[in-house]
């Protein structure tokens, strides 16, 4: 019989912010990786998203949720571009092959997110630049808090 993955608990204030990669962002966008779900290909994490900051052009693989904890996100460029306007306190549900060009938030903002499935980032005409799933997060978490010293690891 195989075993059960273990249960988890994150305290969230704990954790180092780490900076979001700026080839998939723009703008100082951070991040706190939550939980990553091999067994399911899903992760979660949060997210704080400075005044005028935005997130690259991707396509969501598979479906994931957020929720808006502080600020307004425009998702797919917001409701006037034919996008939606997300506002604190907001719920969110991306479904597979949701594909947003431009995501960005015009004040500072918070969101929490679970992926179930990989995003592909990509050029303005499509092509993938990079896909980014829990094994990456993983593994660019890791190296974040390999990266930090001793006391803070701790932490």
């Amino acid at each position: 019989m195989k075993s059960q993955v273990a249960e988890e608990y994150v305290q969230i204030d704990a954790q180092p912010w780490a900076p979001f990669p700026e080839a998939l962002s723009t703008g100082g966008i951070r991040w706190k990786l939550l939980h990553v779900s091999p067994e399911m290909g899903s992760w979660t994490a949060i997210f704080d998203c400075p005044k005028g900051s935005s997130f690259n052009a991707h396509v969501h693989q598979g479906p994931g949720e957020y929720f808006l904890t502080r600020g307004r996100m425009d998702v797919r460029g917001g409701k006037d571009a034919g996008g939606d306007t997300a506002v604190a306190p907001g719920y969110g549900y991306e479904s597979a092959s949701a594909r947003h060009d431009h995501t960005c938030f015009p004040v500072d903002s918070e969101f929490y997110m679970s992926f179930l499935g990989p995003l592909m980032f990509i050029t303005p005409d499509g092509a993938p630049l990079a896909v980014v799933g829990w094994k990456e997060v993983q593994g660019a978490w890791q190296a974040f808090i390999d990266s930090q010293p001793a006391a803070r690891k701790a932490a």
